[in-house]
C-alpha cells in the first residue's frame, strides 16, 4: 500500500537525485525483494538516499515524513498533550523525563525529552498544552521522537492551526507492525480467550489491592472499585499472527456485551471466530514474552461497497 509518507520520500530523492519517480521505486521494490520483504517501502527508501548519498539529517520536515532511524531531525509542532514530569532511578542513574504529544498538520508524534533544561520549560510553566515549539537536532527511536543534550527545544513564533491531534493510524499488515505504532488493519480473528477482570480505583482507574473485606488504591486509600474486564485474541490478515488486547472500553466494539453470562459469552464467541474486521490500536512490546501485542482500541465492522469504492480510486 502506497502512502503519502512514502510518496513524499520518493519525491524529495527524485528531486535531489535527478532520477525519475518510477526507477526510484523499481530500486525500492528491487531492495525489500532482496531482504525478502523483511523491511518497508519506506525503509527500502532509506536505504536507496543513503546509496544516492542523500541525507534528510537538518532538513527541517513534516511529522509524517519522519521516520525510524532517523537522525538530527528538526520540526516544528503544536503541543497538544503534555504529561506530568515523572523522576526516575534506574540502575544507580536518575533523573527526570518529560512525555509531550505534538501535532503539525500532516500527522502527531510523541517526543520525549531527556535534557533537565529542557524539562524545566515545562516546569516553569513555558511551555504548556498549546504552545508551539521547535525541535532540533532530534533522534527518532522506533516511531517516538527523542531529545537529548545536544539537541535543542525552544517556543516557535510559527503559527500552526489546523493540526491533527487525533491519533494518526498507518493501515499496515502485521508483519510490518513495529513497536509503539499506531495502527490499522484488517485481519480475520482466529481465536477469543476467556475474559479476564480486575477491579480499579474509580478516581484514578488504576489497579487496587484487596485488603481485608475491602480493597485499597495506592494514591486514594480505601475505595469502592469499578470491576474492569480484559481480553485477549488473536488475529490473522494472511501475512502473520498476532495476540490483541482490548481493555473494557474497547471490548463492546467487537459486538461482546455480556462478558459475565458464561451462555451469552459463549454464543457471541462463536459468531466471533473467522469473521473479519479492521482493528486500530497501538503496538507494544510485552517485556515478560519478548514479542509484539496489538494493544486495540477499536474494531470497526468491514464496510464492503467503501471498500469497493477505495479499491477502484486506488486503481485509478
Amino acid at each position: 500500500m502506497l502512502t503519502g509518507n512514502y510518496d513524499k520520500i520518493l519525491e524529495k530523492i527524485a528531486l535531489a537525485s535527478g532520477i525519475e519517480k518510477e526507477e526510484i521505486e523499481r530500486r525500492v521494490e528491487a531492495k525489500r525483494a532482496k531482504l525478502s520483504g523483511l523491511i518497508s517501502k519506506e525503509g527500502a527508501a532509506q536505504i536507496i538516499a543513503a546509496e544516492l548519498g542523500i541525507s534528510f539529517d537538518n532538513e527541517k520536515l513534516k511529522i509524517d515524513e519522519l521516520l525510524p532511524g532517523m537522525r538530527k531531525v528538526n520540526v516544528v509542532g503544536k503541543v497538544v498533550t503534555l504529561f506530568p514530569v515523572r523522576e526516575f532511578n534506574k540502575n544507580g542513574r536518575s533523573g527526570k523525563v518529560a512525555n509531550m504529544i505534538i501535532a503539525d498538520e500532516t500527522s502527531n508524534i510523541k517526543v520525549v525529552l531527556w535534557d533537565t533544561n529542557h524539562i524545566e520549560l515545562i516546569e516553569k510553566g513555558e511551555v504548556v498544552e498549546g504552545t508551539v515549539v521547535e525541535i532540533i537536532n532530534a533522534g527518532m527511536r522506533d516511531n517516538e521522537l527523542h531529545l537529548g543534550s545536544f539537541s535543542e527545544f525552544k517556543k516557535s513564533e510559527e503559527i500552526l492551526e489546523n493540526v491533527k491531534s487525533e491519533i494518526v493510524a498507518k493501515e499496515k499488515n502485521i508483519l510490518n507492525f513495529k513497536n509503539l505504532e499506531n495502527v490499522k488493519t484488517r485481519a480475520f480473528i482466529v481465536q477469543i480467550f476467556e475474559p479476564r477482570f480486575f477491579n480499579v480505583c474509580p478516581e484514578c482507574k488504576k489497579k487496587v489491592i484487596s485488603e481485608g473485606e475491602g480493597f485499597v488504591c495506592a494514591e486514594h486509600g480505601k475505595v469502592m472499585p469499578e470491576k474492569r474486564a480484559l481480553l485477549n485474541l488473536v488475529l490473522d490478515d494472511g501475512t502473520e499472527t498476532i495476540r490483541g488486547v482490548l481493555f473494557h472500553e474497547s471490548i463492546s466494539s467487537l459486538g461482546l456485551t455480556d462478558l459475565e453470562n458464561v451462555d451469552s459469552f459463549i454464543k457471541q464467541k462463536e459468531e466471533l471466530l473467522g469473521k473479519e474486521m479492521f482493528f486500530s490500536g497501538t503496538i507494544r512490546k510485552n517485556k515478560l514474552f519478548n514479542n509484539k501485542e496489538f494493544i486495540i482500541d477499536k474494531a470497526e465492522e468491514i464496510d464492503l461497497d467503501a471498500l469497493i469504492k477505495e479499491l477502484e480510486e486506488n486503481a485509478n
